[in-house]
């Protein structure tokens, strides 16, 4: 007799019309949360504490930004000139280069789209953000004695004290601090050089995602949502935000996680999860909120069937824990004083009922619109597919949900309650593997969305970021 058992790959592969009645499902979601986010505060006439309200703002919760219409011009035309060509070329060449000039392009490209976005605003673009009170450049600038910064932070997260950290430095670790104090040391102590070494450094994070899927064998999956993570409406805010540095540091670390799960030798096992846990342990003493990397971090290795980095890559990271410590900044004892200081604040303000949900359209807004389509195109077959061979699909599943995981641990802890388009970056790309799931037709139109949605972000709306 002859068999026609199905191959064991083909069958994890869902019913395509069950792919595509997902994907319009997560179309429509996306569609009615969006107009809640947006419609509902000024509907119902309250107020979401979003930011400081100043004469003649129009504030668009859930962004923390106001309506601004900016007149169009050369800066303007040529933003959209780079994004058509973009959605024109880039799909191919990620379809057809080579791999090490795919590599470079992503970078090249990526840069190219953050700078194209920034500069609309002029040199503004780039500066402004540091420029703004509270944030990282100025405080950089008088620290002298880092010992001694790191063995007195604590003391300075307090609220309201006239000694007190700034917001953003009060509201992380010292290692978001000392990023822009190896800046001043370096040189770079105008707004316009950090603003610009930000954006060095953000494009990065795209690379970081590629090398990560090669590692797991899914060079195919990296290839397709290639497009979608460097076209990106997140681009507006990593220009200029320290959380694209926290992104590019995190992508990083979970590929050096994925090259030690699938180390041939034990010696690059240990090596790179040893690199992979002091990478990711750096990125907790950047941002608290980084914690939360740890679902993303299990799905790869659960992508990779290896849980044998797991052991050394938390050495790696208590490395970090104890170089820290040694110089007097404990991290459990930190976060409480930074919970105390948030709900001291406006985060104290902002209401649960409205951020619960109204975070998840600010994430629509940065990861773009079709992310809901593409999350929805993870869950049909989902059981069978993770309990299936490796392959692309499984891994855009586990991987996307890992973040989607993580986020939304994040979004019911109370501690993100507006300004998760920029919080919320480091995730961006792996939930946006899950585009990659998309039905094909789809994809040409959805990567169009994106890039329109981006334009109109930085066309008409002020990002605090």
């Amino acid at each position: 007799m002859t068999s026609t058992t199905t191959p064991p790959a083909a069958a994890t592969e869902p019913d395509a019309r069950r792919v595509t009645t997902a994907a319009w499902v997560g179309v429509s979601l996306s569609v009615v949360l969006l107009v809640l986010a947006f419609g509902l505060p000024h509907l119902l006439s309250f107020d979401t504490f979003s930011r400081t309200r100043y004469p003649g703002e129009d504030p668009v919760p859930p962004l923390r930004g106001y309506l601004e219409v900016k007149a169009v011009g050369v800066p303007t035309l040529r933003l959209v000139l780079v994004g058509v060509l973009a959605w024109l070329f880039l799909p191919r060449l990620a379809a057809t280069a080579r791999w090490p000039v795919l590599l470079l392009a992503s970078y090249a490209v990526g840069l190219v789209w953050l700078l194209t976005l920034a500069l609309v605003d002029g040199s503004e673009g780039l500066s402004r953000v540091e420029d703004m009170p509270g944030e990282y450049l100025e405080t950089a600038r008088t620290v002298g004695d880092v010992p001694q910064l790191l063995d007195t932070y604590v003391d300075g997260i307090s609220y309201g004290e006239p000694d007190s950290w700034p917001t953003h430095v009060s509201g992380h670790p010292p290692g978001a601090l000392l990023f822009f104090v190896t800046l001043v040391r370096l040189g770079v102590t105008t707004s316009f050089g950090a603003g610009l070494a930000i954006t060095l450094v953000a494009a990065a994070s795209v690379p970081g995602v590629l090398v990560a899927l090669r590692a797991l064998d899914a060079e195919a999956l990296a290839r397709r949502a290639l497009p979608f993570l460097v076209l990106t409406p997140a681009a507006v805010l990593m220009a200029v935000s320290g959380d694209a540095v926290f992104m590019t540091v995190t992508s990083w670390g979970l590929a050096l996680l994925a090259l030690a799960a699938t180390s041939s030798t034990p010696r690059r096992l240990v090596g790179w999860s040893l690199l992979a846990g002091l990478v990711l342990g750096l990125s907790v003493f950047m941002s608290y909120g980084l914690l939360l990397i740890g679902p993303v971090a299990l799905a790869v290795l659960a992508a990779a069937r290896s849980w044998r980095p797991l052991p050394w890559a938390v050495a790696g990271a208590l490395v970090v824990v104890a170089a820290f410590g040694a110089f007097g900044f404990f991290w459990w004892e930190a976060y409480p004083a930074v919970h105390d200081r948030y709900f001291a604040g406006l985060g104290g303000k902002r209401p649960q009922a409205y951020w619960a949900w109204g975070n998840l359209g600010a994430l629509l807004v940065s990861a773009g619109p079709v992310l809901g389509a593409g999350l929805a195109c993870a869950l049909p077959g989902l059981r069978t597919t993770v309990r299936g061979p490796v392959g692309p699909r499984r891994t855009a599943v586990l991987l996307s949900l890992g973040a989607a995981v993580a986020v939304g641990a994040a979004d019911l802890s109370g501690m993100s309650k507006s300004e998760v388009e920029r919080i919320w970056l480091p995730w961006v790309p792996w939930l946006l593997l899950s585009t990659a799931l998309l039905p094909e037709r789809w994809r040409r139109p959805a990567l169009a969305v994106q890039v329109v949605t981006a334009v109109l972000l930085q066309q008409l709306v002020f990002t605090q970021w």
